[in-house]
């Protein structure tokens, strides 16, 4: 087990949210469900947490009831290579959520994803600012990144 592991708190969809996650995510698997016993607080048999990896990283779910809400002051990164790549993760994880701007979606589930090609990081870091700078007026107005546009801006003279 690593040292440090996501923990989600749900609602009821722990394991809902758990087997949607595996299935987009290459490498991924699940490790264990948990289920309350007589004891509770949830009715007996129902899943307390779910535990699974995506892509090397283990995460924890808990059913916890209603009594804290997810918020997009965490989220979640993921680093791209390809626009084929890009498109799957947006695809997958915004159906039945929020799409936002500059990489930014909310899942069906409440937790929020960042969609982030590599590349885009390496031009906003540019040394030339100017290049830079264009590189960011375009991403802001996107929602889910296009790498070409990404470069046509950096690239314009």
């Amino acid at each position: 087990m690593p040292k440090i592991t996501p923990f989600l708190w749900f609602d009821d969809q722990a394991e809902e949210a758990m087997n949607f996650y595996v299935s987009i995510f290459k490498h991924s698997k699940v490790l264990s469900v948990t289920r309350y016993g007589d004891g509770g607080p949830g009715p007996k048999g129902s899943v307390m947490t779910a535990n699974f990896e995506l892509d090397g990283q283990v995460f924890t779910a808990l059913n916890g009831g209603p009594v804290y809400q997810l918020s997009p002051a965490i989220s979640f990164v993921i680093h791209c290579e390809t626009q084929a790549e890009v498109n799957h993760y947006w695809e997958k994880l915004s159906a039945g959520g929020k799409q936002n701007q500059c990489a930014w979606l909310e899942d069906k589930f409440g937790v929020t994803w960042q969609i982030v090609p590599n590349i885009l990081i390496e031009l906003l870091n540019d040394p030339d600012p100017v290049k830079a700078g264009r590189v960011m007026e375009a991403m802001l107005k996107m929602t889910k990144i296009d790498i070409d546009t990404l470069k046509r801006a950096y690239e314009q003279t």
